[in-house]
């Protein structure tokens, strides 16, 4: 089944020098754009990342320095990277845990200014995990029929996540999702907001799911000590607590979203006053 778009879709893949968010940087970056009357365009940027690419990670995608000692830095591609997903919606495998945040990190560090907001993102493995839980390789072989060849080359992968995301359309076409706790009538849809909804693997705030939201709304933290309260609360009583955030290896983009609701907190503090 043909995806139905209202405007273009880009399936995109990251290889990295590692799978920390907050320190890993980005050596190659795939991206496939599928226009609305079914046009596409693949381009493909390998990237010198200014740093060592470890041996597990080249085992893994086959790059090593010798590959990207001459490429373009991520700050000379972050332009085109923008252009050709400007006005788009965002769809890979893993992407809302890796990908995205991985990216929107690179953009921040180089101060670039590359905006999420009103952008629909489809997570292919969520709804290919909350219907059938595999990896990319066997869901193209269950999907498609067909062995992924050249498996954690970007282009390969994301060209097989887009291949995939048509099949599950035509596969689960008024397949209900029952879990434990709801049951969805018709969750795999050809709408992109649908999807997006449905692939979604939480309420987060921050891309990496460190702060999400409650059932009222509200901001609490995902993780340690002050796992399920409120932010806003934490901050206040225990100030330091921010300035350890901000000193530690956590990505940006994390350090972006707790700094807005610190100064949200003081603002309303001396509204009060």
């Amino acid at each position: 089944m043909k995806l139905q778009l209202k405007r273009p879709l880009v399936f995109f893949d990251l290889e990295t020098t590692g799978v920390n968010v907050g320190v890993d940087k980005i050596v190659e970056i795939s991206m496939v754009k599928v226009h609305p009357d079914q046009t596409e365009k693949i381009v493909t940027y390998r990237v010198n990342p200014q740093m060592h690419i470890p041996e597990e990670a080249s085992a893994i995608h086959g790059i090593y320095d010798k590959d990207v000692a001459d490429k373009p830095t991520f700050k000379e591609l972050a332009p085109k990277i923008a252009e050709f997903m400007s006005g788009c919606d965002l769809a890979g495998y893993n992407l809302l845990k890796f990908d995205v945040p991985l990216l929107m990190e690179e953009f921040l560090r180089i101060d670039f200014n590359f905006e999420l907001r009103g952008v629909q993102i489809i997570d292919v493995q969520n709804i290919y995990h909350k219907m059938e839980p595999r990896t990319l390789s066997a869901a193209y072989r269950f999907y498609c029929g067909k062995e992924l060849k050249d498996a954690h080359a970007a282009e390969a992968d994301t060209i097989a996540t887009y291949k995939v995301l048509e099949a599950q359309l035509d596969r689960y076409r008024d397949v209900p999702y029952v879990n434990r706790d709801e049951e969805i009538p018709n969750p795999v849809q050809n709408d992109v907001a649908k999807l997006a909804a449905f692939s979604s693997a939480g309420r987060n705030v921050d891309l990496a799911g460190h702060i999400v939201f409650n059932d009222k709304d509200e901001e609490v933290f995902n993780f340690g000590k002050h796992k399920g309260k409120r932010v806003e609360d934490v901050f206040q009583m225990e100030p330091n607590y921010y300035d350890w955030m901000m000193k530690a290896e956590f990505p940006l983009y994390t350090k972006k979203i707790i700094s807005s609701i610190r100064l949200r907190t003081l603002s309303n503090k001396f509204k009060k006053i």
